[in-house]
C-alpha cells in the first residue's frame, strides 16, 4: 500500500520531482533533469540523486523502460504520490485559487435542477482536468422520503408521486394485482408519509418487509395495501437506471498514442453502465472525501494506467450521485482533486431547497 511506503526526505524530494517531471513532459526523466531542479536546492550531487534513483527502482517506484532510458513513475509512486497529495488536503495546505473558484462558480450560474447540475459538472471538470468528466444521478434507493401521494387511474392502475427531500418528484404508473380504492390509496399514502418522511426508499422498503411479516395480523388490510403497491415498485428507481453525463472523450483521443488501446477505452467508455459499477465500486455516497484511484484494470481492464478522482456530491442529507474525472496517469492531480471536491460541496449550495 502507498501509506506503508516509508522514504527519507530526500527520496521524497527526487521521487516528487520525477512525478512532477514526467507529468509535464510525458517522457521518462534521466539523473542530469533532477540535478539542474533539485542540485543546488537540496544540495545533492549528481551521483547522490543516480544512487536514490537506484533505490527508487529497487522499491518499484521507477520503472526504466529502456537500458539507456531515464526513469518512469511506476503506479506505485502515483498512489504514494496522491498519498501525500490528501495530507497536505487534510492539513489545509493545498486548495483552489480564488480565481478557479469564482470560475467553477460562474460555470455553474443559472443551474437550478439536478439534472442541470450533473450535465454542467461533467463539461467543467472536463474542462478543467483535461480528462474526462462523468457526472452519475444517484439511484432512488438513496432518495429520502418526502411526501408520496397515490391517485387511483382505473381499475388496478395507480399513479405513485415521491417527492424526495431534495425536491426531485418522481412519478410512475403502477399496474396492481388487486384493485384498491380512493380511501385505501388514501391510507397507504398517509401510513407511509407519517412512519417513513425522511427515510431512504432501500431503509423504507426494508423496514415495511419486516412490519408486513410481524402486524399481518392486526393490520391485515392495510399492511396487503401498502404491500402490494410497494411490490409493483411505488418506492423503486426508473428502469433505465441512473442518468450519466460523460464529457471530455476528445481529450483522451489527443493523448493516446496506442491506437487498439484507445478502441478498448472508447468502448470501455460506451458501455455506460460499466462506468455506473465502476464509481459505485470505488466511490462510497457515505463518505465526503475525494476517492483517487490509479489503475483500474481490475474492475475494467481496459482501463489500465487510467486514474479516477471521483466524490459523492450532497443534497443537505440526501445523495445527489458523484462527481468524477477519468484521466490517464499523466494528470494534474491537485488541481484535479481540489476541483472534484469543490463542485461535490457546490451542490448543496446551489441545489438545497430553501428553509
Amino acid at each position: 500500500m502507498a501509506g506503508e511506503i516509508r522514504l527519507s526526505p530526500r527520496e521524497r524530494a527526487v521521487l516528487t520531482a520525477i512525478i512532477e517531471m514526467y507529468i509535464d513532459t510525458g517522457e521518462p526523466v534521466a539523473s542530469q533533469a533532477i540535478a539542474r531542479q533539485l542540485g543546488n536546492r537540496e544540495g545533492m550531487s549528481s551521483a547522490t540523486i543516480r544512487n536514490v534513483m537506484a533505490s527508487l527502482g529497487d522499491a518499484g517506484l521507477l520503472d526504466q523502460p529502456h537500458t539507456s532510458a531515464g526513469r518512469m513513475p511506476s503506479a506505485k509512486a502515483f498512489r504514494f504520490y496522491v498519498e501525500q497529495l490528501n495530507g497536505m488536503a487534510r492539513s489545509g495546505t493545498a486548495g483552489l485559487t480564488q480565481d478557479r473558484r469564482d470560475q467553477i462558480e460562474d460555470s455553474f450560474s443559472g443551474v437550478s435542477s439536478r439534472q442541470q447540475f450533473l450535465e454542467r459538472t461533467s463539461h467543467v471538470l472536463a474542462l478543467i482536468s483535461n480528462g474526462v468528466g462523468v457526472a452519475v444521478a444517484a439511484s432512488a434507493e438513496f432518495h429520502e422520503l418526502e411526501h408520496i401521494h397515490f391517485s387511483r387511474l382505473a381499475a388496478g392502475r395507480v399513479l405513485a408521486v415521491v417527492v424526495t427531500k431534495a425536491g426531485a418528484v418522481l412519478d410512475r404508473v403502477l399496474a396492481l394485482d388487486h384493485d384498491l380504492t380512493h380511501i385505501e390509496l388514501g391510507t397507504a399514502a398517509n401510513f407511509l408519509n407519517e412512519n417513513f418522511r425522511g427515510w431512504s426508499m432501500e431503509k423504507i422498503r426494508r423496514d415495511l418487509e419486516r412490519r408486513i411479516e410481524q402486524e399481518r395480523h392486526e393490520y391485515d388490510q392495510l399492511t396487503r395495501s401498502v404491500g402490494e403497491l410497494c411490490r409493483k415498485g411505488a418506492l423503486d428507481g426508473d428502469g433505465e437506471g441512473p442518468s450519466i453525463f460523460i464529457e471530455g472523450i476528445g481529450n483522451l483521443i489527443a493523448s493516446q498514442v496506442d491506437r487498439d488501446r484507445l478502441r478498448q477505452l472508447l468502448g470501455a467508455l460506451e458501455a455506460k453502465r460499466r462506468l455506473i459499477e465502476l464509481l459505485n465500486a470505488y466511490v462510497d455516497a457515505r463518505q465526503q472525501n475525494v476517492r483517487v484511484v490509479v489503475g483500474l484494470e481490475e474492475t475494467i481492464p481496459e482501463m489500465h494506467s487510467m486514474v479516477l478522482i471521483g466524490a459523492p456530491a450532497l443534497v443537505g442529507a440526501e445523495s445527489l450521485g458523484t462527481v468524477a474525472v477519468l484521466g490517464p496517469v499523466r494528470l494534474q492531480y491537485q488541481e484535479t482533486m481540489n476541483a472534484v471536491s469543490f463542485i461535490a460541496q457546490l451542490s448543496d449550495r446551489i441545489l438545497q431547497p430553501p428553509q
